[in-house]
């Protein structure tokens, strides 16, 4: 269960040494309480004078014994206390799958990781318009467009390390899975380089989401076991469409607008039947998000228009889709009309 209460000018107690507790008395600062401190069970004096009767407790799980006897006098005269895990260790960088934009699909990790962090470097694939909810961590906008980087990638790995060197625990947010055309895999040897611990948080991968968002299956029986995801970046060479045309199964590209023209050509070169159905799902998870369906050889007219973020889907799984979605829809129309006719 997940209480909201408004703390704005109350007096919080934030119980616990003052490592563990920091990143406690940052959220609830940020909540807009008056917090004051406790660091051990006996008190300190450079906690300073506590509140006669504070309106909430938040004990921080520090590892100290001795809390028991002053939490539960909190119980028996009325005071709420809530449980807060303590802070990790300092001057750490925690690289984070956000998939593919929506907070839904953040994993538990993700949100732990961001309630724990110092400072969050984030870019637009990220979901991260939702991050003020989530942490209390200072946000760093380092966003990067279709041919517009804010921060470069050099640059962003030395702002991390730079900031995880000054005792900071950092969180570098991502859109998708950092090691699914993320660069996570420079930014781990950027640590490792500058002896800064690191670790990696899987994410929801928008090769798989994004066509589900869609109802798109990257699998399915007797019509695709297998998929291949390709970062639509750059144009293929001929010996790569050659590949892929023959592999078979399903092909995911990830953001692939730039190259549609290239891509779709080119498989057609290689022997992939102008007919195969193909799938533009755009801006998946978010507002306007879109599907175009046509098929490879009509797929560069039929997209015109569409733009990054997206996701193509080539493959007999289109299908699949579309049918599905004509079933749901015939579903809706029986509903419909048990509906009237109940009315009537």
């Amino acid at each position: 269960m997940q209480l909201s209460i408004d703390l704005t000018g109350r007096d919080v107690l934030v119980t616990g040494s003052d490592h563990a507790a920091r990143q406690a008395v940052h959220r609830y600062e940020a909540a807009g309480a008056v917090v004051y401190r406790l660091s051990t069970p006996q008190g300190a004096a450079h906690d300073g004078p506590l509140p006669e009767r504070p309106f909430l407790v938040a004990a921080v799980d520090d590892g100290q014994p001795g809390w028991e006897a002053m939490l539960g006098r909190c119980h028996a005269t009325g005071i709420p206390v809530a449980a807060e895990p303590a802070a990790g260790p300092v001057g750490h960088v925690t690289l984070v799958g956000g998939g593919p934009g929506t907070t839904e699909l953040l994993t538990v990790a993700a949100v732990n990781a961001l309630r724990d962090a110092d400072v969050v470097f984030y870019d637009r694939l990220a979901p991260c318009q939702d991050l003020p909810t989530l942490t209390s961590a200072e946000l760093v906008d380092v966003g990067k467009k279709p041919g517009h980087h804010k921060v470069s990638q050099a640059d962003i790995e030395k702002l991390m390390v730079a900031s995880a060197l000054d005792g900071n625990n950092v969180v570098r947010l991502k859109g998708g899975d950092p090691y699914v055309f993320g660069r996570g895999g420079e930014e781990v040897a950027s640590c490792v380089e500058a002896g800064v611990p690191v670790r990696v948080i899987s994410g929801v991968t928008s090769a798989i989401s994004v066509p589900a968002a869609a109802g798109i299956p990257v699998t399915h029986r007797d019509v695709s076991h297998m998929f291949t995801v390709v970062s639509g970046h750059a144009p293929l060479t001929e010996k790569e469409h050659t590949h892929l045309a023959g592999l078979g199964g399903t092909i995911v590209v990830l953001m692939g607008i730039g190259t549609l023209h290239q891509l779709a050509a080119g498989l057609r070169k290689a022997g992939m039947r102008p007919d195969m159905p193909m799938a533009v799902v755009e801006r998946g998870y978010r507002p306007g998000q879109r599907t175009t369906i046509a098929d490879l050889g009509t797929i560069t007219s039929a997209a015109l228009g569409c733009s990054n973020p997206a996701v193509l889907v080539i493959g007999e799984v289109v299908r699949v889709a579309e049918a599905n979605r004509g079933h749901a829809e015939a579903a809706a129309d029986l509903d419909r009309l048990a509906a009237s006719l109940l009315g009537s």
